[in-house]
């Protein structure tokens, strides 16, 4: 699967077709029912000829011995295992008995890794010692044959330690054990093989990857499945503190360049005991706030550090595993999907690490269908990977697949007609109409609305009909068929009806819109389908139900308590309600110049999972900025993928629980939330709370399951599940603090906070009250080198949070005492509650780069801090927001740069209202590469602006510097020392 993830796979009567699927980028694992056959399989540990004198008597010390004899035992040895795939390279690991051992596991028989009469578990020891690798072989047996038949053993291990031996002597007792291997390792713990079913009692090392990374690599790539079980293993593992490195702090008072330290993602090993500890979450998909997770709720509360997820659950993926089985592994006790981060006690079972119950694992399940013979099941795709997607049966099934339904309710009022958006759209409809998700059965209904409500009815080899509807306080459809059209049976017939719309309505001299009519309208239409409703709208609707009234005060934009940023009305939001009721959801382009009372308008989208898209001041022929993002935008909504009438569970580590999401969906139950569409483009977020302690517990699972139906008509699972590690380490906890993902999160719930009633001031306030509590506990924890002068932070990400935070503040979302057009706030504001988190990073702390650093270097440039102290006077810069890049020229450039950038000579000839393309040399083709790879990723189209240094745009650069003073507020070395300030109080 590895080798060819875009393929189908069905694997039926032990034969495997590939069929290749362009249109999903994913691989598919079709499992059906094999002829199961019996099949035992003999790993032998061949010894070598190199001997040395066996001291191994009944009580023997590790350290002493290894002193005594340094060179005895190897540093480490490879075993190679031909068992599922012989070409893959050797698997390196530390622990190897320095002896020859035979092991024998027949398939149908459990082992007791314990029992000393265990006929079917007899390991033999040959004291034949070797400092040279050992090779490893695996025979296959007659699995009929009995019992006697298997090679005779010469010992049962009469006396193997219990598990809570003195982790200074290795073993006690053993006539026949082996000492341990010549690493110094310190931990002694049980752990049972399940490929092999081999009980043996060996040494783990510290899990420290900075201090010993050799160690830790070549210990724990042992591909083998071990216990979560109780006892001294839990314990000995929650003692210790994964990918933990020894404490380094920074002083923000004193440090300048944040930057240098890097801004990537750190990642934390796991532990052994989870069957795959390799297999990572995407952190762009799931993260958490708090990458090690806290032992104690008292240890949570001394931190102050918030504690959430953010997920983006429909996000594209370039690999996605989609898998088709009968059956569907979950457990039978908290439904949890299996996953790389269970336990596999044995063979035959496994244990959930949501509820830690162990269930029946399926004989099918020990299927492999890469070498076509029955095996571990480490290889199947659900262990391999934290994401995967199943096609589900027909349980998970309450109606038949609905088919996709796109309904468009098109503004075509004379303020429409004017501002020229119709041209737009009909454009890009054209464009994709063909490409939009679906299958045969895809419809698509058209409604217009102004004054009245204008119906089209399509009919079999004639154009369309208007129906025109004035009553809008009593609206009702006017016909039963015709207002949904098949899009595959009628293509022709759509294009031309589409082609004609901008010139249908040239001359409409209705100035007002009864919205509110025409989405009801539209929810009759399709309340017994289910789909999706696309409002295009231009102003604010003034008739019929959900009538609104200017509410925005001029005056007021640059006040500090921004008034009416919660709706006016709850129409929109019951509305909503009744779509999401029904399997609809609703999403909303606003090009408006005038107040059109967005904040009570996105209702209509915040509870039915819809989208809202933002053009302010759009006009086809005066704002081309506006045009090409209109363009990008609606092609890129039109042709993505979606998932309809879904539902999103998170399910937490028992003791760990969530209590309130964040984005635009509706709350079903405490863990379920209705989708009435999913998209990859949105995101939500949730907050954590401790129930209970995590004693005995060395790591904690967050598992998000989305069930919905694709375009093509059948219904998936797509499955996320997140695994960290368990500390009671203080300083670790703080080390793998997530910054990112905390202030998203952050950023979500100030969104929620501020939009259902709460001041400006109240959101602010919280932001700032953040920092001070995080940084408060942390220089209370190093107290002992802390000085009244200073601000220490831990050199991970935790010390960029001041300045994300400031970025929080001095956006146009949050900013006080800035004018700020009242829809443009909110819009900012709705742009943070669905926004995935690579957003919102650049949003709040936009990337500076030098651009001329391209002149004699391939390597991209380093990221700068946002201050003019970083800009030159003949320097060209790049600024990344997210929404925009910005290319700031610098009025002393070097002619010859201009040259070779903009292709005039001279700075005063440079067209800001040019578009910026590449020219024939190695400077340009650099930048241009430069600016593609920061948008690889990027879902939401940026466009690129020229800023000259004398131009009247400036503002839109110099604004975007968040380290800068401005009239209305602090730089960020002032808000470092308003923040210490706090912290002394």
């Amino acid at each position: 699967m590895a080798e060819n993830p875009l393929n189908f796979i069905n694997y039926g009567k032990n034969e495997a077709v590939w069929q290749q699927q362009p249109e999903e980028n994913d691989s598919i694992t079709s499992l059906s029912g094999q002829n199961m056959q019996s099949t035992a399989w003999t790993t032998k540990i061949l010894p070598s000829n190199n001997s040395m004198s066996s001291q191994v008597g009944s009580s023997v010390n590790v350290l002493s011995y290894l002193q005594q004899h340094p060179n005895s035992f190897p540093i480490k040895n490879s075993v190679q295992s031909v068992f599922h795939d012989a070409s893959t390279t050797a698997l390196i690991y530390n622990y190897k008995p320095s002896c020859s051992m035979t092991h024998h596991q027949v398939n149908s028989v459990r082992t007791n890794p314990f029992g000393q009469n265990d006929t079917a578990f007899q390991p033999q020891l040959l004291p034949n010692f070797s400092t040279a690798p050992f090779s490893s072989t695996i025979q296959q047996v007659d699995a009929s044959a009995p019992i006697s038949a298997i090679p005779p053993q010469t010992s049962s291990f009469p006396c193997l330690p219990d598990q809570d031996t003195n982790p200074d002597s290795v073993v006690t007792g053993a006539q026949y054990l082996p000492p341990a291997s010549a690493e110094l390792l310190t931990k002694v713990a049980y752990r049972s093989n399940a490929r092999n079913e081999i009980g043996l009692h060996h040494s783990f090392p510290i899990l420290n990857k900075h201090s010993q990374p050799q160690l830790l690599n070549d210990h724990y790539l042992m591909n083998g499945n071990y216990p979560g079980g109780v006892g001294s293993l839990q314990q000995e593992f929650a003692r210790m503190n994964y990918g933990m490195q020894s404490t380094r702090y920074v002083d923000l008072m004193q440090e300048r360049d944040l930057m240098k330290y890097g801004t990537d993602d750190e990642e934390i090993a796991l532990p052994p005991t989870v069957c795959n500890p390799d297999a990572r979450c995407n952190p762009s998909i799931f993260r958490c706030t708090l990458s090690s997770v806290p032992q104690t709720q008292e240890l949570l509360k001394k931190s102050r550090l918030p504690f959430g997820l953010t997920l983006q659950p429909f996000r594209d993926m370039k690999n996605l595993n989609i898998i088709q089985t009968s059956s569907i592994v979950r457990c039978r006790y908290c439904r949890a999907y299996i996953n790389p981060y269970i336990y596999l006690p044995d063979s035959l079972h496994w244990k959930c690490n949501i509820c830690y119950r162990v269930n029946d694992l399926p004989d099918d399940f020990n299927w492999d269908p890469a070498t076509k013979s029955f095996g571990e099941p480490t290889h199947r795709p659900e262990i391999k990977n934290s994401t995967v997607e199943f096609i589900a049966p027909s349980e998970y099934m309450l109606r038949p697949p609905q088919p996709a339904v796109y309904v468009f309710v098109m503004d075509i009022s004379q303020n429409a007609v004017e501002t020229g958006y119709l041209y737009t759209f009909t454009e890009q409809l054209l464009i994709a109409l063909e490409q939009l998700p679906g299958d045969e059965r895809t419809m698509l209904g058209f409604i217009g609305v102004d004054s009245a409500v204008h119906f089209f009815q399509f009919r079999e080899k004639s154009s369309p009909q208007q129906l025109i509807v004035e009553e809008y306080n009593n609206i009702f459809l006017p016909v039963n068929y015709g207002l949904l059209v098949n899009l595959r049976k009628n293509v022709d017939v759509i294009r031309l009806f589409i082609q004609s719309l901008p010139a249908l309505y040239e001359s409409n001299s209705s100035t007002s819109c009864c919205l509110g009519a025409a989405l009801t309208a539209a929810h009759q239409l399709i309340a017994d389908i289910g789909g999706r409703i696309t409002v295009l709208l231009t102003m604010i609707p003034d008739l019929g139900p959900g009538a609104l009234k200017s509410r925005e005060d001029p005056n007021q934009r640059a006040a500090s308590e921004v008034p009416n940023l919660c709706p006016a009305n709850d129409y929109y939001k019951r509305l909503a309600l009744e779509c999401t009721g029904h399997q609809i959801a609703v999403d909303l382009f606003l090009m408006n110049s005038q107040y059109s009372d967005l904040s009570t308008l996105a209702d209509m989208s915040k509870f039915s999972t819809g989208c809202v898209f933002h053009f302010p001041n759009y006009h086809i022929n005066h704002d081309h900025l506006q045009v090409k993002r209109f363009q990008k935008q609606l092609n890129r909504y039109l042709i993505r993928k979606i998932g309809f009438e879904a539902v999103l569970r998170i399910r937490c580590t028992k003791g760990l629980s969530l209590h309130t999401f964040y984005g635009n969906f509706f709350v079903r139950s405490t863990d379920l939330l209705a989708m009435a569409n999913v998209n990859p483009d949105s995101a939500i977020a949730a907050q954590v709370q401790m129930e209970e302690n995590l004693i005995g517990i060395n790591t904690a699972c967050f598992q998000a399951a989305v069930l919905y139906t694709s375009s093509r008509g059948d219904r998936r699972i797509r499955i996320h599940t997140l695994c960290l590690p368990v500390t009671k380490d203080l300083s670790a906890i703080f080390s793998h603090f997530d910054v990112k993902c905390a202030i998203s999160l952050l950023s979500k719930m100030a969104v929620e906070r501020t939009l259902v009633g709460a001041s400006l001031t109240d959101s602010r306030e919280a932001m700032v009250n953040t920092v001070v509590d995080v940084f408060g506990a942390y220089n209370s924890a190093v107290s002992r080198i802390s000085r009244t002068s200073s601000m220490l932070s831990p050199i991970t990400s935790m010390r960029l949070l001041p300045l994300y935070v400031l970025g929080m503040l001095k956006h146009r979302a949050f900013v006080a005492g800035q004018s700020v057009r009242l829809d443009n706030r909110v819009a900012a504001l709705l742009l943070f509650r669905s926004a995935p988190l690579e957003v919102i990073d650049l949003e709040l702390y936009p990337a500076l780069y030098k651009l001329n650093h391209f002149v004699e270097n391939e390597a991209d440039p380093p990221r700068l801090h946002l201050s003019f102290e970083h800009i030159n006077r003949d320097g060209v810069y790049l600024l990344d927001t997210g929404s925009c890049v910005y290319i700031y020229i610098s009025s002393n450039v070097e002619s010859s740069i201009i040259k070779r950038l903009f292709d005039v000579n001279t700075f005063e000839k440079i067209d800001d209202e040019s578009p910026f393309e590449a020219l024939d040399n190695p400077f340009s083709s650099r930048v241009h590469n430069f600016l593609r790879k920061l948008s690889v990723y990027r879902t939401v189209f940026a466009p690129v602006i020229l800023i000259r240094e004398d131009s009247p745009i400036r503002s839109l650069f110099s604004g975007r510097l968040i380290d800068d003073r401005t009239e209305s507020s602090h730089s960020y070395i002032e808000f470092l020392s308003h923040i210490r300030q706090e912290m002394r109080k």
